[in-house]
């Protein structure tokens, strides 16, 4: 079986290497013309981005004839195919891979998953996947490894200005704070119910909503041994400084420090600063 994902997932280049995972290319669009997200360098995209205030790049999913491009290289090959995308709630990618897995006759094995979120919580769902398929498991027992994945999956982060994503028309139901709150600093998560962002909570700095989120994180999971994933668009400073506190709080199996893709990073902008947490006890014996 072989796993194919996008750039929304905040795939390292090198485990996507390692497990053979195909990562179709989210794009952004400059006033110059369009690339994909895997063809800026991090700070060099966060320092551009800056610098185009108040005009903004654009994002674009990969059309269904790029999806159906990649299903039939992999269906040439006999291989069976598991398409795990980023919410249908946030972005139109998961009906592109929909559309290109039916736009031929031929039937091509396609299952496509919809993650229900985004970032470090979809990349939990695709390298469980990847794992789990180089094990023998069979479609129908990785797609509930899925599920629970899901389930039990935070990804939740603060913003150091809500003016991303209120110019990328992304802001949904956070719409409250927008206007003459743009300068109060959300803490925003990824509802596992529709894939949507809802509001936790918001404060006046950084400091605040970052204890918001620490506070959030040990209520829900309490003594649970956790994979963390501490996640950041440009400020490393405080990213470690989340983690530390993560720390402090949490009972962490595995922790890493992470950046967010540009493409992502359009509507969040260098500021961010989150997390996306599970369980290990999830992904055991695997990996």
């Amino acid at each position: 079986m072989k796993i194919v994902t996008d750039s929304g997932a905040d795939l390292l280049a090198a485990e996507a290497e390692a497990l053979n995972i195909t990562v179709a290319p989210l794009f952004i669009q400059f006033p110059e013309g369009e690339i994909k997200s895997s063809d800026i360098e991090h700070d060099t995209f966060y320092d551009r981005l800056k610098a185009m205030i108040p005009d903004m790049p654009t994002t674009a999913q990969p059309s269904a004839g790029i999806f159906n491009e990649i299903y039939k290289k992999l269906a040439a090959k006999g291989e069976e195919i598991l398409s795990v995308h980023i919410s249908s709630g946030l972005s139109g990618t998961l009906q592109s891979a929909l559309l290109g897995s039916r736009a031929d006759d031929e039937d091509t094995a396609v299952t496509v998953v919809d993650s229900m979120t985004l970032s470090g919580g979809q990349r939990f769902q695709v390298l469980a996947a990847s794992w789990a398929a180089k094990a023998g498991w069979n479609k129908e027992a990785i797609m509930e490894l899925l599920d629970r994945i899901r389930a039990k999956t935070e990804v939740i982060y603060t913003l150091e200005t809500l003016d991303y994503l209120a110019r990328g028309g992304r802001i949904g139901r956070v719409q409250a704070l927008a206007g003459s709150l743009l300068k109060i600093k959300p803490v925003i998560k990824v509802d596992k119910a529709d894939g949507k962002y809802s509001t936790v909570g918001k404060g006046r700095t950084l400091k605040k909503t970052m204890g918001m989120m620490v506070n959030h994180l040990a209520q829900q999971y309490g003594d649970t041994p956790l994979w963390v994933s501490v996640l950041h668009g440009k400020a490393p400073d405080r990213a470690e400084e989340l983690a530390e506190a993560l720390k402090s709080r949490l009972q962490i199996g595995k922790l890493e420090v992470l950046r967010i893709s540009p493409v992502l990073g359009v509507h969040t902008g260098p500021g961010i600063v989150g997390t996306a947490v599970m369980p290990m006890n999830l992904v055991e014996g695997l990996g």
